[in-house]
């Protein structure tokens, strides 16, 4: 299993980014991909996760209100929408792909087996 993430940039306050996660080689149906983050001498923190088959999406409290996430199963991609950006959110982002038949829905990293390589949004004025 194979995920790029791609549409990092720096970003105004107030901004909107989309984050793009192409993913390839799935081998499980029920699998779902988070989206994590990671600020500097921070750790790694849970965003969203989509199911592929169900398309049922779960966001952090801490970001449910500006960020949202999708997907398109045509294309083997889900999105991050993120809106009205603030210099906290900056941070590496990272998706993932679940284990099979983990909760994945929880939001928790270890159950999380397939990584991609992270892009950089900076929020900056």
């Amino acid at each position: 299993v194979q995920l790029q993430a791609s549409g990092g940039g720096l970003v105004q306050p107030g901004g909107s980014l989309r984050l793009s996660c192409a993913t390839s080689g799935r081998t499980f149906d029920d699998a779902a991909v988070g989206w994590f983050r990671q600020a500097p001498e921070k750790g790694r923190r849970w965003l969203a996760a989509i199911s592929w088959s169900t398309g049922y999406a779960f966001h952090s409290d801490s970001v449910k209100a500006r960020f949202r996430v999708s997907k398109d199963n045509t294309k083997n991609t889900v999105y991050l929408q993120m809106n009205n950006l603030k210099p906290e959110d900056t941070a590496v982002y990272y998706c993932a792909e679940s284990r099979r038949g983990s909760p994945w829905y929880l939001g928790n990293a270890v159950d999380f087996e397939f990584w991609g390589q992270g892009t950089l949004v900076t929020v900056s004025s």
